[in-house]
Formats: C-alpha cells, sequence, structure tokens
C-alpha cells in the first residue's frame, strides 16, 4: 500500500509541499502547471490524532530503531516500517521501503557497534511484492538472499523493477528458514491485501510481521488499504491470532502493535460491516435516481456514497479518540465493504422476474 501513490518518501513529499505553497500561482515544478496553492483557511480540520497512535520520536536522520525482543529490532520514518534480526551469520532484514532507504543500513550499524555483532545484511525476507516496502532491496547488492513467496517472484518477473531484484528463494505455502541459530517461519494463508502477502513469524521472539493489514493505532488508509482481496482481508487477523505472538509489526506507522490492537481493529472492521449491512436496506435510493433520471452514474454515485456516509457515521463517532484518521479514511473502507459484500456475498442481489 502506498500511501501517497508512489514509492516516494512521505517527508520528502511535505517538504516538497511545503515549497510548493510558497510560490505564486501558476507555479511550474518538473514541467506541470499548478493551479493556485491550497489555502488553510479551506482545507477540511479533522480530528486530533490520539497521543496513544504517535510512535516515537525520530533522530535528525529521519528514523528511529529499537528493540523488539532480544536480537530483532525495528526501523520507522513514521509512516513506514522495517524490522531486522542480528544473528551471529549476518543480519536478516524484513522489507526495504524506499522511504527509509540508506537509514536501514544505518540502523542497522547503529545496532551492530552496540552490541558489537556484524553489520552485514545477508538476508532480505520480503513481505509481499509492493514497490513502497521493497523499493530498497537493491540498496543492499547482489550476494544477498532474498526470500518470498512464488507468487511475489512471478509479479516482481512482471513489474521488471530493476529497484526490487527477484527472491532467490520461493516457498508455495510454508518454508522455515534458519540463519545463524534463529528461526523464522514463513506462511502463505490465501490471499488478503494482495495475492502474495506473507505471514513472518519469528516464534523465539513472540512477533508476527503482516503487512498492509492492521496498521496499529490507526484506522486502515484510503478504500481499506487498498485491498486486492476484501474477504481475504477481512479474515487476515483470525488467522493471525492463531499465532503465539505479543509484539505485531504492521508495516506502516510509528508503532509496533499488540494483540490487543488488533482486537480493537477486528471490532472496528466488524462495526463497519454491521452498519454497511443495514445501510443496504435502509438508504432509499428513489431520491437519487429520479434527481439524475439517466446519468446512471451520478445516481449511482450518490446513493452509494449516502449509504457508506451511513455505515460509517457511527463507526467514527465511536472510534475517533480510539483509532487515528476515524474521520479521515472511515467513509472510503465503509464504501468498498459495500461492494464486496454486493459483489462478494451477493447481499442485496436480487432476481428479475
Amino acid at each position: 500500500m502506498s500511501l501517497l501513490g508512489n514509492p516516494s518518501n512521505r517527508r520528502s513529499f511535505l517538504a516538497r509541499s511545503a515549497a510548493v505553497a510558497a510560490v505564486p500561482a501558476l507555479a511550474t515544478v518538473a514541467g506541470s502547471t499548478l493551479a493556485g496553492p491550497a489555502s488553510a483557511d479551506t482545507l477540511p480540520d479533522y480530528a486530533p490524532i490520539p497521543p496513544s497512535a504517535l510512535g516515537p520520536a525520530l533522530n535528525a536522520q529521519g528514523y528511529y530503531v529499537g528493540r523488539v525482543e532480544k536480537n530483532l529490532y525495528w526501523v520507522t520514518d513514521g509512516t513506514y516500517q522495517a524490522a531486522f534480526l542480528t544473528t551471529r551469520e549476518g543480519v536478516v532484514l524484513f522489507d526495504a521501503p524506499p522511504s527509509i532507504g540508506r537509514n536501514l543500513q544505518r540502523a542497522i550499524d547503529q545496532i551492530a557497534s552496540a552490541n558489537g555483532v556484524s553489520n552485514k545484511v545477508t538476508h532480505i525476507v520480503y513481505s509481499h511484492h509492493h514497490a513502497d516496502h521493497l523499493g530498497a532491496s537493491s540498496l543492499f547488492g547482489k550476494h544477498v538472499v532474498r526470500v518470498g513467496h512464488a507468487e511475489t517472484k512471478k509479479l516482481l518477473a512482471r513489474d521488471n523493477d530493476p529497484t526490487r531484484p527477484l527472491p532467490d528463494v520461493a516457498f508455495d505455502k510454508r518454508h522455515t528458514l534458519h540463519v545463524g541459530g534463529e528461526r523464522i517461519d514463513l506462511a502463505w494463508h490465501g490471499t488478503n491485501h494482495t495475492p502474495d502477502n506473507t505471514y513472518i513469524h519469528l516464534p523465539e521472539h513472540d512477533t508476527l510481521m503482516l503487512v498492509d493489514i492492521n496498521l496499529p493505532g490507526w484506522v486502515p488508509f484510503d478504500n481499506f488499504n487498498l485491498n486486492e482481496d476484501v474477504p481475504g482481508s477481512i479474515a487476515a487477523p483470525a488467522k493471525a491470532m492463531t499465532y503465539p505472538w505479543k509484539h505485531y509489526i504492521g508495516g506502516h506507522m510509528g508503532q509496533l502493535g499488540t494483540r490487543a490492537d488488533m482486537v480493537t481493529y477486528q471490532q472496528y472492521v466488524n462495526d463497519i460491516i454491521a452498519g454497511v449491512t443495514k445501510a443496504l436496506t435502509a438508504v432509499d435510493p428513489t431520491p437519487y435516481f429520479a434527481k439524475y433520471g439517466n446519468n446512471s452514474w451520478a445516481a449511482v454515485k450518490t446513493y452509494q456514497a449516502a449509504q457508506a456516509d451511513y455505515a460509517a457515521a457511527p463507526v467514527i463517532k465511536k472510534y475517533t479518540g480510539v483509532l487515528a484518521a476515524a474521520d479521515v479514511y472511515t467513509a472510503s473502507t465503509a464504501f468498498i465493504i459495500l461492494e464486496s459484500i454486493r459483489l462478494d456475498l451477493g447481499a442485496g442481489s436480487q432476481v428479475h422476474d
């Protein structure tokens, strides 16, 4: 899930946006003509972010690195996350987000120096194929063993992106990686966010990494994290909870998660499902089709927006102050779940007589 639609650094994006706001209207940036800059007075207001959703402060180089448990560490730039395991044979890196980029090696160097262990990355485990989580993989050279699902290898071959070298080791259902006396269990439990999203379990470190499903402390990104398989994504947290773990690495935002965070996330999604199910019958389509006549798309758009808003409103009220940005993206998630309930589950479909 790319938070900006591409794997660019969010911090750089914000800095660039601030610079654009300082130039006159109709400025040209990278060959594109811009309309007048947005005004803070005209932009919408949103609820404050709960302090519980905010992670640790970043250092001067723009990252934070901390211990998960024992010799397992995590790195974040406040928007993306990676992790790494130090072993007696070298370092196993889990994902390589380009927004963190070369700070990944800096974080590894910092921990290796403090603990007197090797800073050489010998393996990179891919969670899934998306560029916003793997686009810094090429920084670690050709002699790193890359591990990922078979579908990850297939999709990366299709994408032909030199920043994301193909996995050297690909598995279908399960694979246990042993490096320097450490054990990493990889498993594929069906499609969810993507067809290749992998459950990464470190049983000796009480940790599960499952990217782009639950973003601890926050609601999902736009349109339910852009999940490719909505029923699979709804089912993924329950599968995650069958593993024994205490620490959860979700791949985004600035903090680790707990089992309690997963329960809250499941409740949030279930509340949206309940609201959407009610909206399918509670919102009358008649006014929308009466107004727009033969402009079917206008009628459908406004009708479904009303359904999504109906479902989202009580959820936004319930979770504001509990999950960050509940008022920002809940309606778009409600729309995607509405469509899945209609199209995948058949709810609301009527057979014409």
